[in-house]
């Protein structure tokens, strides 16, 4: 019999939001999906079904190639596998891809696209092209539970994590789209990834690690840790091990210079302070002035856009010793948002005290802002149509009883 969902809830309380892993629904015509499983545990699910040891490491390799060099997902295009064997794999074992319940491209080039996963949850991704690269912004919850009062996605309540199935199934989706297999390091348009869609990835840990190790991955995807950023609001417990495990580049969200602010805007803060935060960024395995800590720095009109606070942001990055660059971001406004953003000539004061000091702090120029697929915009669409019809009918009963 199959049991009911059972989802990753956050435990009480809104200061460390840390989700509970629970199993997920098995699928429901028992095949095992192999996207997102480690090559011990593709050889491993190989043998579990009955091949013998030796044949499980030969079809685990050729298996991997397929998947992720190529990017094919029917047992029987792929050539080097017998003809009897490819049937035998189609019974047992599936190479899925994200769901897509919708896709739209700004008219600015960015591409959203909305995916559901196999237990009717929604998430998004974004890909936003430029001249010399093209990012893919990665989620990985379902929701959020962090509640920075400027974003949009963290007014959702977090539903649960995202395996590392649907953490990689959003690149293969991507690059699907995009025409890039077979897999290729140079010439190709998809050249970077950031961990910054919906979630807080150092909540989800294992997950994100595991799907991450598979895109950086020579023997497929073969994308380099160099190219990969992992974004966190200062989780700074997991800050070490996330350098020491996935070794990726890091980006902290910190929009503030005090704690008093900074408790406001990003709660976590009220969990792991300021210094707490940017002393852990300052123990970060790997960081120098090559690979630099990218400081994120959302710009909020008569919140945190000073003269002032530009100089304590200074000072700051100085007396921690940070090799650092901070992107600046123009807020991102959405319905009912509590803060407005700072001027353009507000943003480009506080942009030039920063590179007055002799730290690199570029204004991020939104995208995909016309499809809410710009910084802190992400927000399933079908959350918003129930929101939507919520209101709509909370108006009828009102209409109703006079």
């Amino acid at each position: 019999m199959q049991t009911a969902p059972a989802f990753s809830m956050p435990i009480p309380g809104h200061i460390d939001p840390v989700p509970v892993p629970r199993a997920l629904v098995p699928r429901s015509d028992g095949r095992i999906d192999l996207l997102g499983l480690s090559k011990p545990d593709l050889r491993m699910a190989l043998e579990t079904s009955q091949l013998d040891p030796k044949q499980a490491k030969l079809r685990a390799k050729q298996l991997w190639h397929w998947i992720y060099n190529r990017g094919v997902t029917d047992f029987s295009l792929m050539t080097d596998i017998s003809k009897t064997m490819q049937p035998w794999l189609e019974q047992r074992f599936t190479i899925s891809r994200p769901q897509v319940v919708e896709a739209q491209v700004s008219t600015d080039g960015t591409r959203k696209w909305l995916l559901r996963t196999d237990d009717g949850n929604d998430y998004e991704m974004v890909f936003i092209p430029d001249a010399d690269r093209g990012t893919l912004c990665v989620s990985s919850q379902v929701g959020c539970t962090l509640n920075c009062r400027f974003c949009h996605t963290g007014t959702m309540r977090l539903v649960r994590n995202l395996s590392p199935s649907e953490i990689v199934g959003q690149v293969m989706l991507a690059r699907d789209a995009l025409g890039e297999w077979p897999s290729q390091p140079e010439g190709r348009m998809l050249t970077n990834i950031v961990m910054m869609g919906m979630g807080e990835p150092l909540y989800n840990f294992d997950n994100v690690r595991d799907g991450l190790k598979i895109v950086m991955d020579g023997d497929g995807i073969g994308l380099s840790r160099r190219r990969i950023t992992l974004s966190t609001s200062g989780v700074v417990p997991l800050m070490a091990r996330a350098g020491e495990e996935i070794s990726v580049n890091l980006a902290v969200s910190l929009h503030a210079v005090t704690n008093e602010i900074r408790d406001e805007i990003v709660p976590i803060n009220r969990k792991y302070k300021l210094e707490e935060v940017l002393q852990a960024c300052a123990d970060y395995p790997g960081a120098n002035n090559a690979r630099r800590i990218t400081f994120e720095y959302v710009m909020l009109k008569d919140k945190n856009d000073s003269d002032a606070d530009a100089r304590e942001l200074v000072r700051l990055l100085k007396f921690y010793d940070l090799p650092a660059k901070v992107n600046l971001i123009p807020f991102n406004p959405w319905p009912g948002a509590p803060y407005e953003c700072s001027t353009p000539e507000r943003i480009k004061a506080f942009s030039n005290i920063v590179f007055d000091a002799g730290i690199s702090a570029p204004v991020r120029t939104p995208r995909g802002r016309d499809i809410d697929a710009a910084c802190g915009q992400l927000k399933t669409a079908s959350e918003k149509k129930t929101r939507a019809e919520l209101d709509r009918l909370a108006e009828e009963k009102q209409a109703a009883l006079g």
